[in-house]
């Protein structure tokens, strides 16, 4: 075995102290008097732990070599090392052939970060063009910090568990909503998770019931074009552990404490947690990329590679993908969600490219593997797992997670793109649209199947903000310095008009009504609704639909828009509040399509009283919601035509008159009566304004 003495580093040795160690857990694990580190690799000849005597020492001030007896139990590594306790900073050299035509890539040069490492160390000093060139990098590399999980009093924080039905999820960059100076926060807490529980008032008063935050855990920064972070955190380095900038504070364990009390104080206002995981790729990215982790422990086990062993097959866009389905990585992934579900307290996940994880050896999906046991977790059970089901290589499976793997829920891509056709005012888009409306019950197949199964949304984080869907035709990403080839081409959006800002007084109007017609479809329909952050108060990224590198006020919440744009985030609040208090948007099944049914039905319209156009020239659709039970009754009018049409009315049930609650043309506070404040509709049919929406609802008069 070559060690670090021969590469002429520091060797500081204390072979009296060390013991043999256990091969379980692995990570670095806290015991009495004192830490047991364990890693797995199959291939590597030796291993070597470095102790670090302060989070950013260039080097380590003792370093421990693994007897490959004494030390390793099959194809695990460990030692025990006496007086070590929680805080201890340690990293990991790993000896063995660099073959990459065997897959191998052992190369003691590299300071290897512990793939169960809880907390990280280091950050700041971090480059990336170090782990990829020759030469040492221990002064430029992430390092793990040894963390007690039982070292923190959750009081009596308990999970929520909010029903489905009753959920409404807002997806959010915990750095890029509080970031901005105008975010009111302390500039120490701009970006961090402290900076998150600040805005907690603001979420209350929106009525989400979960955010879903953008990767959290250790990314890489610098795995971006030139010039450039990676914003978003679609770039793993470390699963377990909380993003190190996204704390306050900053010693040692400040994320993880930091996190915690961000997911109790959410808890504390009925707030869920859901956690955007990546576990369909590394920052490692391909053969060119960086030795961080996995590809130094034991590169042909935790990648899938190609024919040709020395290349990696790219499922994820992103230069490699995790060969999630062998029981090492697999194992990796469980325990990383069993953590973050019975150490920190999170209530869900979205699976970042799922469709990766049923990837075999070959490429080929399997049915069974490490979704299923995620799927049959106990640990896991009642928790939250939805589902981006397809990946980067063309394998799309919206409806297999739900119908076939019975997962909590996938987000429904289709509901996007349909929603936006019909907006836009493409034609043949109308069938569709029904199809979203009632849930996706021509994607969610399955006998008795949910239809809070269907993550409904009209924007994300990858893609156009809402307010850009209606101002720019085209995507505008030249900042990303890839001469705007990045970046979806098909956004189905439409200027209104004019690319881009106007001050044209006609277009903003439109606008601002396309605007609430997109909310409005998206909370009428049956299903989970989720939106973007800062859609509410029309957040724009000026025309970029892929703002991954963009970590400035192309991406951050913008303050000054809750005032601004004040008016729509009235309409979103009022509808978010409407439609809790509905029983008609509380269903777990497909409304009945039987008219005058005794079960919550719908019953579709078209100009005139059950008369629907489904046609591909058609460009609007009207539908009653009836909910027996509750006895709700509710008329909806959607028209994108881009002219007047007059409805006709159904009869208002005995003792009520309909009342209008939303008319997405009217201006100001005009657009949104609570049925409080409504005033009945005196007239058999209803003209609706060119491209615009109208609910009216059966209410009692004195």
């Amino acid at each position: 075995m070559t060690t670090t003495a021969k590469m002429g580093l520091p060797q500081l040795l204390d072979t009296t102290a060390q013991r043999s160690g256990l091969s379980y857990p692995l990570g670095a694990t806290v015991r009495p008097g004192g830490v047991n580190f364990c890693v797995f690799s199959k291939h590597a000849t030796g291993a070597e732990l470095l102790l670090f005597e302060h989070p950013t020492a260039p080097q380590p001030n003792r370093i421990v070599p693994l007897d490959a007896v004494q030390n390793k139990s099959y194809y695990y590594w460990h030692v025990f090392i006496p007086g070590a306790e929680a805080g201890q900073v340690y990293a990991w050299r790993m000896f063995g052939p660099n073959e990459p035509e065997r897959g191998l890539r052992f190369n003691p040069e590299k300071v290897l970060l512990d793939p169960y490492a809880l907390a990280v160390a280091n950050w700041e000093n971090y480059n990336r063009a170090a782990a990829i060139k020759p030469g040492d990098n221990c002064a430029q590399a992430m390092r793990a910090v040894v963390v007690d999980p039982e070292d923190y009093d959750w009081g009596d924080d308990v999970p929520i568990r909010t029903p489905p039905t009753q959920s409404v999820i807002y997806e959010m960059h915990v750095g890029g909503l509080t970031r901005n100076p105008n975010s009111g926060v302390a500039a120490e807490k701009r970006g961090t998770f402290a900076g998150v529980v600040e805005k907690i008032p603001y979420f209350k008063s929106l009525g989400i019931t979960a955010v879903e935050l953008m990767p959290v855990c250790q990314f890489d920064e610098h795995d971006a074009n030139d010039g450039l972070v990676n914003y978003w955190g679609y770039s793993p380095l470390a699963m377990f552990a909380p993003h190190g900038r996204y704390s306050s504070r900053r010693d040692p364990m400040g994320a993880v404490t930091e996190f915690r009390d961000m997911v109790k104080a959410l808890h504390s206002a009925g707030i869920e947690v859901i956690l955007d995981v990546v576990y369909n790729h590394t920052a490692e990215g391909n053969e060119n990329g960086p030795t961080l982790s996995l590809k130094g422990f034991d590169n042909p086990i935790y990648y899938l590679l190609d024919i040709d062993h020395s290349i990696y097959r790219d499922y994820s866009g992103c230069g490699n993908t995790i060969n999630a389905n062998h029981p090492i990585p697999g194992r990796l992934i469980l325990q990383c969600l069993r953590y973050w579900v019975e150490q920190m307290h999170v209530d869900g996940f979205r699976f970042d490219l799922a469709a990766a994880l049923s990837r075999d050896l070959h490429g080929k999906p399997e049915e069974v593997g490490v979704l299923w046991t995620i799927e049959s977790d106990p640990v896991l059970a009642g928790t939250k797992l939805i589902a981006e089901a397809w990946d980067s290589a063309g394998l799309y499976q919206v409806g297999t997670f739900v119908n076939r793997r019975d997962w909590y829920a996938e987000w429904n891509g289709p509901f996007r793109d349909d929603v936006r056709r019909f907006v836009k005012g493409d034609q043949g888009s109308v069938k569709q649209l029904a199809q979203r409306i009632l849930g996706s019950p021509d994607i969610y197949t399955r006998p008795n199947s949910e239809t809070t199964r269907s993550i409904n949304f009209i924007t994300c984080h990858d893609g156009f903000t809402l307010n850009d869907v209606v101002s720019y035709d085209r995507k505008h990403n030249e900042a990303n310095n890839e001469n705007n080839r990045d970046g979806s081409d098909n956004n189905f959006s439409w200027n209104c008009g004019v690319e881009g800002p106007t001050d044209d007084p006609e277009i903003d109007l439109r606008r601002r009504k396309q605007i609430k017609n997109f909310l409005t479809i998206l909370f009428l329909s049956q299903g989970t609704p989720m939106m973007l952050m800062g859609d509410e108060v029309r957040r724009t990224q000026r025309g970029n639909n892929n703002a991954y590198c963009q970590n400035n006020e192309t991406s951050w919440f913008d303050w000054s828009l809750v005032e601004k744009n004040a008016e729509i985030l009235y309409f979103t609040r009022n509808l978010i509040y409407f439609i809790q208090g509905l029983q008609i948007f509380s269903q777990s099944r497909f409304l009945s399509i039987t008219p005058g049914s005794s079960d919550p039905h719908i019953v579709w319209h078209g100009v005139e009283l059950n008369e629907p156009d489904f046609g591909d020239n058609s460009h609007s659709i009207a539908f009653t919601l009836v909910e027996p039970a509750s006895d709700e009754h509710l008329h909806v009018i959607v028209n994108e035509y881009w002219d007047c049409l007059t409805f006709e009315l159904p009869s208002a049930p005995d003792g009520k008159k309909w009342c209008r609650i939303i008319d997405t043309a009217k201006i100001g506070d005009d657009d949104f009566h609570l049925p409080v404040k409504a005033t009945p509709h005196g007239s058999s049919v209803y003209k609706s304004d060119a491209r615009s929406i109208t609910v009216l609802m059966a209410l009692a008069q004195p």
